[in-house]
């Protein structure tokens, strides 16, 4: 059995790979573009290897080569991926039969603390408290508790979870949108795309966490924001392409929703003369909420664990269903 792994992960992991898996033949695809084995040069007709993970060192100078033989390769039969979404066109020769692809939920952790603190540094009034700090006013400002909030989570896969967690945690109540009926004894409801009309003037705290497609293209739009309570929270960690950046500006002018905490956009890097960067209303962060510090340990970790399950012939961890690769 055959491995193709780059040289970066491949050194992280090394000496964890090599007590799991003594026998299986590791080939090394070199920063020059070379191809080794146990550090000697390995003959490129001989590669044929059924286990492929997808790093980003995969999305980097060697795009094309580790990619391009990955799509072309008839030996390929499971592809561990570092995204948490492969609805981008670019995944579409992935879908394709007695090829297994996982995703990544190495991620959630930190993109949900990255919700949750921007959540509750919006929620609690400290840019109020600061204000009459510099001011020398001793003046006490009331608050709402995040435990009278409601929370609706579009989309509930591993970060949606990961996000459900934590504002269950501070006593939230939380509510989850996505096309199954299952809590997952995290949601204190379920309800469907089609329910928004009716959960979105609830909703305190509104998380975009679903992947894009053709249901969700444009999904808060004029419509989407002008049934938000005014007031509220839009949070997108998902797809820049989920939201109608046109409607969303205008929506903000009638506080509906009030803040608008964006890590991902329809044109990104984000073009520096885009209205988002200033409008007071407004957070911008450059599709960086998945950068914790260990977000790349557990990475390696569940490369192993799933490494560990496909040699013992077990199911793997976040196997991605077929019809949902290439969709975006």
């Amino acid at each position: 059995m055959q491995a193709f792994l780059f040289r970066a992960p491949f050194d992280r992991i090394s000496g964890r790979l090599a007590a799991m898996a003594p026998d299986l033949e590791v080939v090394v695809l070199e920063p020059d573009g070379s191809l080794t084995l146990n550090g000697r040069p390995f003959d490129t007709a001989s590669l044929a290897p059924d286990i492929w993970w997808l790093t980003l060192d995969a999305f980097g100078a060697q795009t094309k080569d580790y990619f391009g033989r990955l799509a072309a390769s008839p030996y390929a039969r499971w592809v561990q991926t570092v995204f948490a979404g492969v609805e981008n066109p670019m995944f579409k020769p992935l879908a394709r039969e007695g090829l297994l692809v996982t995703n990544s939920s190495a991620q959630a952790p930190a993109i949900a603390e990255y919700v949750t603190i921007h959540a509750l540094n919006l929620l609690h009034p400290i840019a109020e408290q600061a204000e009459h700090q510099a001011a020398h006013a001793w003046k006490r400002v009331n608050f709402r508790e995040v435990g009278q909030t409601r929370w609706l989570i579009i989309g509930f896969g591993n970060i949606g979870r990961e996000i459900a967690t934590r504002a269950k945690a501070f006593g939230a109540h939380v509510e989850a949108v996505r096309r199954s009926n299952s809590a997952e004894g995290l949601a204190d409801a379920v309800s469907t795309i089609a329910d928004l009309p009716q959960r979105l003037p609830e909703a305190d705290v509104v998380v975009l966490a679903c992947a894009l497609n053709d249901d969700t293209r444009d999904l808060a739009d004029a419509k989407f924001f002008e049934a938000m309570k005014p007031g509220s929270i839009l949070i997108n960690i998902g797809r820049g392409g989920l939201v109608d950046e046109d409607a969303l500006r205008a929506a903000l002018d009638a506080d509906k929703p009030a803040h608008a905490v964006l890590d991902v956009f329809k044109t990104e890097p984000l073009p520096t003369d885009s209205w988002f960067w200033d409008h007071p209303k407004v957070r911008v962060t450059p599709h960086a909420s998945n950068r914790g510090e260990l977000t790349g340990e557990r990475g390696d970790a569940l490369f192993l664990e799933n490494l560990g399950l496909y040699l013992r012939g077990e199911t793997l961890r976040n196997l991605v269903k077929p019809d949902d690769i290439g969709v975006g």
